[in-house]
C-alpha cells in the first residue's frame, strides 16, 4: 500500500479525514504517512500539495511545541508494503536486491565517493527490480548513500508500477520533466550530500547533459564524479540465481535457433522466419528481446538489420543475432546458415569459428580482458584479412542485454575476469563484398574456464538448395 507521495498526499481535505492527529507522530516521515494512509478506491479528491507545502505546514506545527524534525527522513515520501496487482512484482528475493545494493555502495566507498545517483535502466533494474519502462519521460535517478535508506525519484505517473515491480520503499515523486533536477537536488540535500562526492553515470544512457547541469545548478558545492563503471563493475559477477537466470533465456534463445535454421529454404522471407521464431517462443511462455538482426542475402551487408519481407533465395546466405529473455536477462547468439552454397559466406564464417573457439580458450579467472580480445584478433590477423574484423571482441551480458559502462572486451580494456561473469562473443565479419558473416557464443566465467551457455553448436548451417 502507498502510504505518502509528492504531489500526491492530500487527496482529501482535513475535515473529511478520519485519522490520528498529525502532531502525535515522532517524525516527518510518520506524520506524512499518517496524512496519506487510509486513502482508496471513490475517495474524493479535493486538492493537492506538494513536499514543500507539507514539510511549511510541519514545522509551523513544531514551532507550537509538536515535537523535532529529523532532516535525515524528511526524502522519504512514498513507501510500498507490498502490491495486489496481478502479475507484478519482484523476480528475485528482496534479499538479492539488498546484497546487490550492499556491494554497489562497498565500491562506492572503494571509489572515495559519498554517494552515486544511479540512471541507466538496466542498473535500476539491477538494483531495484523496477522495468525502467517509465524512464522514456526523463531520468528516474536512485539515490544510493551510505548510512541512509535507497531513494528513488520517478515520475509521479507511474509510482505505482515503481513500487509494484521495485524493493524501494523510499520513492520521491516528479510530474514535469522540468522538476526532475529540483526533487533530485532537494533528496540530495536532504541527505546532506549537496557538497559532497556523487558519482553521476555520466557515460551511460538516460542522462544528459542539461539534466546534470541542473542538478549542478541547484547544488553548486557538490563535487561530481563519472561512475558510469561502477554499478557495472558489480552486476558483472553474477549470483547462483541470475545464472540460473541466464540458462532459462538461452533455452528460448535456442528454441529460436532451432526454428531459424528450420525455416531456411528458398522463399522465405525475413518477418515469416522472425514470425516463426516468436509464435514458437510464446508456445513454451519465452520472451524474444525486443532488438532482433535477421538478415537474408545481400541484406547480410546491412549491420543490425532488423527483419523485413526480404526473401531468400538459392545459394544465398542467412545470419540471426537474437537473444531469449528472463525477468530483463538477455541471453544473446549469433547463429548463420547458407542456402546451396556462398563460397565468401562460408570463408568468412570458417575464420569466425577459429576466432571465437581461440577467444574463448583464453577466458579465466585472472586474465585481463584485452588478452581475450587479443586471442581473437591474433587469429584474424594471421589469416591475412585484419581488416574483416571491426569491433571488440565481445562484452559484458546481463538484463537488458548491455549497458554503456559495461565491461567490453577490447584492446585496451584492463578489467580482470572473474568467475561467475558472463559475456556475449559474436565475431561477425566483413567479405570483401561487404557481406557480414559469423557465429558467437555466451559464456559464463568459470573456476577453470569458460562455460559455454548454448546447446546449439556454432558449425555453420548448409540447407541444400534447389539445382
Amino acid at each position: 500500500m502507498i502510504l505518502a507521495g509528492l504531489a500526491v498526499a492530500r487527496m482529501l481535505s482535513p475535515s473529511t479525514l478520519k485519522l490520528p492527529n498529525p502532531a502525535v507522530a515522532t517524525s516527518v516521515t510518520e506524520r506524512f504517512s499518517v496524512y496519506y494512509r487510509g486513502l482508496g478506491p471513490g475517495t474524493n479528491q479535493t486538492g493537492l500539495y506538494s513536499m514543500a507545502e507539507f514539510l511549511t505546514r510541519t514545522r509551523a506545527r513544531e514551532r507550537k511545541g509538536a515535537g523535532a524534525v529529523s532532516p535525515k527522513v524528511e526524502s522519504s515520501m512514498l513507501t510500498t508494503t507490498g502490491s495486489k496487482i496481478p502479475c507484478a512484482g519482484l523476480p528475485f528475493p528482496k534479499s538479492e536486491y539488498d546484497c546487490r545494493q550492499q556491494k554497489v555502495l562497498e565500491a562506492v566507498a572503494r571509489a572515495e565517493l559519498d554517494a552515486i545517483v544511479v540512471t541507466a535502466i538496466g542498473h535500476l533494474r539491477y538494483l531495484t527490480g523496477y522495468h525502467g519502462f517509465g524512464g522514456y519521460f526523463a531520468p528516474f535517478p536512485l539515490i544510493l548513500a551510505p548510512g541512509c535508506a535507497p531513494v528513488f525519484v520517478a515520475r509521479e505517473y507511474d509510482a505505482e508500477a515503481v513500487c509494484a515491480e521495485g524493493c524501494v520503499d523510499e520513492v520521491v515523486c516528479y510530474r514535469h520533466p522540468g522538476d526532475v533536477a529540483k526533487t533530485c537536488a532537494e533528496v540530495l540535500r536532504q541527505h546532506r550530500l549537496q557538497d559532497r562526492r556523487v558519482g553521476l553515470e555520466l557515460g551511460c544512457w538516460n542522462l544528459a547533459p542539461a539534466d546534470v547541469s541542473a542538478v549542478q545548478g541547484l547544488c553548486p558545492g557538490m563535487k561530481v564524479s563519472d561512475a558510469s563503471h561502477l554499478v557495472a563493475s558489480v552486476a558483472a559477477v553474477k549470483s547462483p540465481l541470475e545464472l540460473d537466470v541466464m540458462r532459462q533465456a538461452m533455452t528460448i534463445t535456442d528454441l529460436a535457433v532451432r526454428v531459424f535454421r528450420n525455416s531456411v529454404r528458398e522463399g522465405v522471407s525475413e518477418t515469416e522466419t522472425y514470425a516463426a521464431i516468436v509464435g514458437e517462443a510464446s508456445k513454451v511462455g519465452g520472451e524474444i528481446w525486443r532488438s532482433v538482426t535477421l538478415v537474408f542475402g545481400d541484406r547480410t551487408k546491412m549491420p543490425h538489420g532488423v527483419p523485413t519481407p526480404h526473401a531468400l533465395r538459392n545459394n544465398e546466405p542467412a545470419m540471426i543475432e537474437i537473444g531469449g529473455v528472463k525477468h530483463g536477462y538477455a541471453a544473446g547468439l549469433v547463429r548463420s546458415a547458407v542456402l546451396g552454397r556462398h563460397r565468401e559466406a562460408e570463408s568468412l564464417h570458417a575464420l569466425s569459428v577459429e576466432a571465437l573457439e581461440s577467444a574463448i580458450a583464453a577466458i579465466k579467472p585472472g586474465v585481463s580482458a584485452k588478452i581475450v580480445d587479443a586471442a581473437a584478433r591474433k587469429v584474424i590477423e594471421q589469416s591475412g584479412r585484419p581488416g574483416a574484423f571491426r569491433h571488440r571482441t565481445g562484452y559484458q551480458s546481463g538484463i537488458h542485454w548491455t549497458e554503456r559502462g559495461n565491461l567490453s572486451l577490447e584492446p585496451a580494456a584492463e578489467e580482470i575476469l572473474q568467475a561467475g561473469m558472463t559475456f556475449h562473443l559474436p565475431i561477425i565479419l566483413f567479405g570483401e563484398s561487404g557481406h557480414l558473416f559469423g557465429c558467437s557464443e555466451h559464456v559464463v566465467v568459470t573456476d577453470s574456464g569458460a562455460e559455454v551457455l548454448s546447446r546449439t553448436g556454432h558449425n555453420l548451417f548448409h540447407a541444400v538448395g534447389s539445382t
